[in-house]
């Protein structure tokens, strides 16, 4: 009698686990990526990358007629769109639970897309940037970083007591391109993430991401290349990292090797 009884209560369970397996299934959503050039133009082949990524991950890539279809679970995800001859593409989108088919347009602009060569790097000289799972490792050549947009910030040296004018690139600008979440990203769940800055002797400084972003905060962080108009010498150079609200020069980082984003585990 035990063994009848029991029976039925092992049937539910298995309804029950075939229920919520299906309730699980359903969560996805249809989800379609157009990419198109300024003139309307659609542009096949660009590779798309979706941060989280779904599981399992498809083929990211637009087909013949630039389009992508995906399946995602609603909330928030990063989406990057890159195509030969054409700026890299990086935005925003919020997936609806819906049971319609949400599409997202992205718009490529010409121009040259950044690509930094990959991981390791080819000299010591070469700055390490390490932004997973927005990209792939990558380094920066000292020529590669040179050829970049500069800004000039001049901040006084409590050590020696003199004005140090840097020039540089934005920490913020190099993260951009590595498909870091900033500017009109930086919310919610990225707000947690932080920066190690290290140096070739061993020396590390950390840096919330908002303090990179000049959305956030009003002080400026360079990765610097030069000083007073020259080149860095080789007690500080080839790279500095540069903090100009810092009241002691405790994070300016010498001889800056590698820059990692870290998320707060």
């Amino acid at each position: 009698m035990l063994a009848k009884k029991s029976a039925p209560v092992i049937f539910c369970v298995g309804l029950l686990g075939f229920h919520l397996l299906s309730a699980a299934q359903a969560t996805c959503v249809a989800v379609a990526i157009t990419v198109s050039d300024p003139s309307g133009t659609r542009v096949p082949h660009t590779k798309i990358r979706i941060v989280p990524a779904p599981d399992p991950a498809p083929r990211m890539e637009t087909d013949d007629k630039g389009s992508l279809s995906l399946n995602l679970k609603p909330g928030g995800y990063a989406l990057f769109a890159q195509c030969q001859g054409f700026k890299t593409f990086v935005t925003h989108i919020d997936v609806r639970d819906s049971k319609e088919v949400q599409t997202f347009p992205v718009v490529l602009q010409p121009g040259a897309t950044f690509s930094p060569m990959v991981s390791p790097a080819s000299s010591k000289d070469d700055l390490v940037l390490l932004t997973y799972p927005y990209h792939e490792p990558a380094t920066l050549s000292p020529s590669e970083v040179k050829a970049m947009p500069h800004i000039s910030v001049t901040v006084h040296n409590s050590h020696t007591n003199a004005d140090e004018t840097y020039s540089g690139v934005r920490l913020a600008d190099l993260l951009t391109k590595m498909g870091a979440p900033l500017g009109s990203e930086l919310h919610g769940e990225a707000l947690a993430n932080y920066i190690v800055a290290s140096g070739s002797d061993g020396y590390q400084a950390v840096l919330a991401i908002g303090e990179v972003d000049p959305g956030f905060h009003p002080g400026e962080v360079l990765v610097a290349d030069t000083m007073n108009g020259k080149p860095l010498d080789a007690h500080s150079g080839p790279f500095k990292l540069v903090v100009t609200e810092d009241k002691r020069p405790a994070r300016s980082v010498r001889n800056l090797t590698t820059i990692e984003l870290k998320p707060v585990q």
